[in-house]
Protein backbone atom coordinates (compact mmCIF):
# COMPACT_ATOMS: atom_id res chain seq x y z
CA UNK A 1 0.00 0.00 0.00
CA UNK A 2 1.18 3.50 -0.82
CA UNK A 3 0.57 6.37 1.59
CA UNK A 4 0.62 9.93 0.23
CA UNK A 5 0.60 12.61 2.93
CA UNK A 6 -0.14 16.34 2.47
CA UNK A 7 -0.28 18.99 5.15
CA UNK A 8 -1.99 22.37 4.78
CA UNK A 9 -1.76 24.34 8.02
CA UNK A 10 -3.56 22.29 10.67
CA UNK A 11 -5.20 20.01 8.07
CA UNK A 12 -3.68 16.65 7.17
CA UNK A 13 -4.73 14.60 4.15
CA UNK A 14 -3.58 11.03 3.72
CA UNK A 15 -4.36 9.29 0.43
CA UNK A 16 -4.24 5.49 0.39
CA UNK A 17 -3.44 3.38 -2.66
CA UNK A 18 -3.76 -0.41 -2.53
CA UNK A 19 -4.94 -2.72 0.24
CA UNK A 20 -5.35 -1.87 3.92
CA UNK A 21 -4.96 -5.27 5.58
CA UNK A 22 -3.01 -7.05 8.30
CA UNK A 23 0.23 -6.51 6.39
CA UNK A 24 -0.19 -2.77 5.74
CA UNK A 25 -2.27 -1.65 8.75
CA UNK A 26 0.78 -1.28 11.04
CA UNK A 27 2.42 1.00 8.46
CA UNK A 28 -0.67 3.25 8.30
CA UNK A 29 -1.07 3.23 12.07
CA UNK A 30 2.54 4.37 12.59
CA UNK A 31 2.12 7.09 9.96
CA UNK A 32 -1.15 8.35 11.45
CA UNK A 33 0.03 8.31 15.07
CA UNK A 34 3.21 10.22 14.20
CA UNK A 35 1.36 12.77 12.07
CA UNK A 36 -1.77 13.77 14.03
CA UNK A 37 -0.12 15.98 16.64
CA UNK A 38 -1.55 19.49 16.19
CA UNK A 39 -3.92 18.44 13.40
CA UNK A 40 -7.45 19.90 13.61
CA UNK A 41 -8.85 18.24 10.48
CA UNK A 42 -7.78 14.82 9.25
CA UNK A 43 -8.91 13.75 5.77
CA UNK A 44 -8.45 10.18 4.63
CA UNK A 45 -8.76 9.85 0.85
CA UNK A 46 -9.69 6.31 -0.18
CA UNK A 47 -10.00 6.93 -3.92
CA UNK A 48 -7.36 4.30 -4.75
CA UNK A 49 -8.00 1.95 -1.83
CA UNK A 50 -9.30 -1.40 -3.08
CA UNK A 51 -9.71 -3.38 0.16
CA UNK A 52 -9.89 -2.90 3.93
CA UNK A 53 -9.69 -5.70 6.52
CA UNK A 54 -10.55 -5.75 10.22
CA UNK A 55 -6.96 -4.71 10.97
CA UNK A 56 -7.48 -1.65 8.78
CA UNK A 57 -10.79 -0.87 10.47
CA UNK A 58 -9.02 -0.92 13.83
CA UNK A 59 -6.56 1.72 12.61
CA UNK A 60 -9.44 3.89 11.37
CA UNK A 61 -11.19 3.59 14.72
CA UNK A 62 -8.01 4.54 16.58
CA UNK A 63 -7.53 7.60 14.35
CA UNK A 64 -11.17 8.59 14.88
CA UNK A 65 -10.77 8.39 18.67
CA UNK A 66 -7.69 10.63 18.53
CA UNK A 67 -9.41 13.15 16.28
CA UNK A 68 -12.55 13.22 18.45
CA UNK A 69 -10.36 14.85 21.12
CA UNK A 70 -8.63 17.42 18.91
CA UNK A 71 -10.72 18.08 15.81
CA UNK A 72 -12.48 16.15 13.08
CA UNK A 73 -11.86 13.26 10.73
CA UNK A 74 -13.44 12.81 7.30
CA UNK A 75 -13.19 9.89 4.92
CA UNK A 76 -13.55 10.76 1.23
CA UNK A 77 -13.85 8.98 -2.12
CA UNK A 78 -14.93 5.61 -0.72
CA UNK A 79 -15.56 2.95 -3.35
CA UNK A 80 -18.77 0.93 -3.15
CA UNK A 81 -16.96 -2.26 -2.07
CA UNK A 82 -15.41 -0.49 0.92
CA UNK A 83 -18.61 1.41 1.68
CA UNK A 84 -20.32 -1.98 1.96
CA UNK A 85 -17.69 -3.14 4.50
CA UNK A 86 -18.33 0.02 6.54
CA UNK A 87 -22.09 -0.63 6.45
CA UNK A 88 -21.87 -4.32 7.40
CA UNK A 89 -19.54 -3.57 10.33
CA UNK A 90 -21.45 -0.48 11.49
CA UNK A 91 -18.45 1.76 10.86
CA UNK A 92 -20.63 3.97 8.68
CA UNK A 93 -22.24 5.09 11.97
CA UNK A 94 -18.87 5.81 13.63
CA UNK A 95 -17.05 7.58 10.79
CA UNK A 96 -17.85 10.69 8.78
CA UNK A 97 -17.91 9.53 5.17
CA UNK A 98 -18.26 12.02 2.32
Amino acid sequence: MLINKQTNGDELTIALDGRLDTTTAPQLEAEVISSLDGVKKFVLDMNKLVYVSSAGLRVLLKAQKIMNKQGSMVIRNVKDEIKEIFEVTGFDELLTIE
